[in-house]
């Protein structure tokens, strides 16, 4: 059955929007979510958290008119309880089947395509170089993005196409001019902005060695060398060629303080080493990596902010709230960063996660190959983003 196609129930059913349903989340509110999706669907993605029961009875189990005893008795009756679904139809059903029935329940607007419209802005406090930084979190994906403004002028790193709007309005909120549209990398699990914001008079960035991937719209853009700068208003953000997860990744300092390192290294892993030349290639992607972090990254100040393009269920945020830690807190914390080159290859290859989903269509939308209207880019990239190296945190090991 379609979600269309459900009924209205025949009683009132609450609906609580996705950013109120973060909100309370964020609070430390005890939540208890139904989720009507199918097991495969749930197994894959949803949401999660230290205050949050989730509960999977996929929406066939409530068609009939008898509901079955056992799948009611697996609904708690002693508290509120938010049902979704994939795109809020089935889950205002299944709500309002337990309204009936006297549960306490609500269901989430738009289900968990409504989730992944959720978009926050964190500032990053421990940043000290000129102008404010400020890091986007999409907790749906676990994609982060990283804004920089100063004296007028700002710049996006690792924008989502999704949300282009919300980087002009928010510039315009914050009385600048979006200058500059920078990517780290040609991503595996979202749809970029960088081309999007270039169309709306925004400077668009690529890296110069992601271009041999077959980036098909090169002349279009500002490709960025190792070293290169970009002014925005009186900070600086340099260029700083560190392959490994793909044979371009290019990691941004921001003004000697935060180095945004794309999916190179994050605050709970390092990055994995398959999605550019599968399996057969990993093993040398690895020990690219392995060169890149030694060389490029951890030579840097141990005081320096690390602040990947991804978090995963595994990460723990620090106390602003974004997902950034120092190196040295990093080097102490994270094994694999002291490991030699051997070691360090054995274990990124050995506990690697499923790949992102429809990740061969999204980076042959993201080199220019194929064209996806903005439904079919948000549909694509609808899931978790798997670009670690390993299923748990590595921090702390």
């Amino acid at each position: 059955m379609n979600a269309d196609d459900f009924p209205t129930p025949d009683v009132d059913v609450d609906s609580v929007d996705p950013d109120s349903l973060k909100r309370r989340i964020d609070a430390g509110e005890d939540v208890t979510i139904l989720d009507a999706r199918m097991g495969s669907d749930y197994e894959e993605w949803r949401i999660d958290g230290e205050n949050v029961a989730s509960i999977n009875v996929p929406y066939f189990e409530f068609l009939d008119d008898e509901i079955d005893d056992d799948v009611l008795d697996r609904i708690p009756d002693d508290r509120e309880v938010t049902v979704l679904c994939a795109k809020g139809g089935a889950s205002e059903y299944v709500a309002g089947a337990l309204a009936e029935r006297g549960y306490d329940v609500d269901h989430l607007e738009d289900g968990m395509n409504g989730w992944a419209s959720v978009y926050e802005a964190v500032e990053v406090e421990r940043y000290d170089g000129a102008g404010t930084l400020l890091q986007y979190q999409r907790p749906s994906s676990g994609c982060l993005g990283y804004l920089l403004y100063h004296d007028g002028e700002a710049a996006i790193i690792d924008p989502l196409r999704a949300f282009t709007d919300r980087y002009l309005d928010d510039a315009d909120d914050l009385g600048v001019d979006l200058t500059y549209a920078l990517d780290t990398h040609v991503h595996a699990d979202h749809v970029s902005g960088v081309r999007d914001l270039d169309a709306e008079g925004v400077e668009g960035v690529i890296p110069a060695a992601a271009v041999d991937r077959g980036v098909t719209y090169a002349d279009e853009l500002t490709t960025a060398e190792d070293g290169d700068t970009f002014e925005v208003g009186g900070a600086t953000i340099e260029a700083i060629y560190t392959p490994g997860h793909t044979t371009g990744m290019t990691s941004y300092l921001v003004d000697e303080s935060l180095l945004a390192t794309g999916d190179g290294l994050f605050v709970e892993s390092v990055a994995r080493p398959d999605l550019e030349e599968g399996d057969e290639g990993a093993p040398d992607a690895a020990r690219m990596l392995y060169e890149s972090l030694q060389e490029r990254v951890l030579s840097l100040p141990d005081d320096t902010l690390v602040g990947g393009a991804h978090f995963s269920d595994a990460a723990v945020p620090a106390d602003d709230g974004t997902y950034t830690a120092p190196i040295g807190e990093l080097v102490a914390e994270m094994d694999a960063l002291t490991m030699d080159e051997r070691a360090f290859v054995d274990l990124i290859l050995s506990d690697m996660p499923p790949r992102p989903a429809n990740y061969e269509d999204i980076i042959a939308t993201n080199l220019g190959r194929n064209a996806v209207d903005d439904e079919e880019a948000f549909t694509l990239e609808l899931g978790p983003n798997n670009c670690a190296a390993s299923q748990d945190s590595l921090a702390g090991d």
